[in-house]
């Protein structure tokens, strides 16, 4: 496990023990959730770009990490899609 993305491991694991299962997909550097439990995400439940619900970005430089966008806004739309 990479430092850079201990925060979306850490997120990923907590999820699966949850019994929610959240595919992720990425457009360098933006990382979207496109299904949840099998259930594609929506246009109109798009966060944060044009082409998927974004979690996250990809670092761009070497010494930073990966962060969310908006967890509150990522479990409303787990909670809706689950």
């Amino acid at each position: 496990m990479s430092k850079e993305f201990i925060k979306l491991d850490i997120f990923m694991s907590r999820m699966n023990k949850l019994g929610i299962d959240v595919e992720l997909m990425g457009n360098i550097p933006w990382i979207y959730i496109h299904k949840v439990n099998g259930n594609r995400i929506k246009s109109e439940d798009y966060f944060c770009g044009e082409h998927g619900f974004t979690i996250g970005f990809l670092p761009v430089r070497a010494n930073e990490l990966f962060d969310f966008t908006d967890i509150k806004e990522i479990f409303k739309v787990i909670r809706k899609y689950r």
